[in-house]
């Protein structure tokens, strides 16, 4: 079960240093490039412990899903980025693709 709170941890540093990267202007503002940089290597390293039991193409899945649904939430709140109907259904197909990997997929056994 803690592999997939490292999960967790990872996807959350990526979507933290992914919406400071917008804030950084081009790395020309240093509290959010600090950020970027301490997020991204945040999220490597607890992806890294993750991939120790967790098959890399259902960590990576699940990284990628989550973290695009995550990260458009933030651009939705943060940034005030608009969506429409079809940028929610293809983030529920994005949703319900990690699903079926994890609960159908034999590949997933560790």
């Amino acid at each position: 079960m803690k592999n997939w709170l490292f999960l967790a941890i990872a996807i959350v540093s990526e979507t933290v240093a992914t919406s400071a990267l917008k804030s950084s202007e081009g790395f020309s503002r240093l509290a959010p490039s600090v950020l970027v940089v301490l997020g991204y290597a945040l999220a490597f390293y607890f992806l890294s412990l993750t991939l120790k039991v967790i098959p890399v193409g259902i960590a990576y899945a699940v990284w990628s899903g989550v973290g695009i649904v995550l990260i458009t939430a933030v651009g939705w709140f943060m940034f005030g980025q608009k969506l429409d109907m079809p940028a929610f259904l293809g983030m529920a197909l994005i949703i319900a693709g990690v699903i079926v990997m994890n609960v159908f997929s034999v590949s997933k056994q560790y």
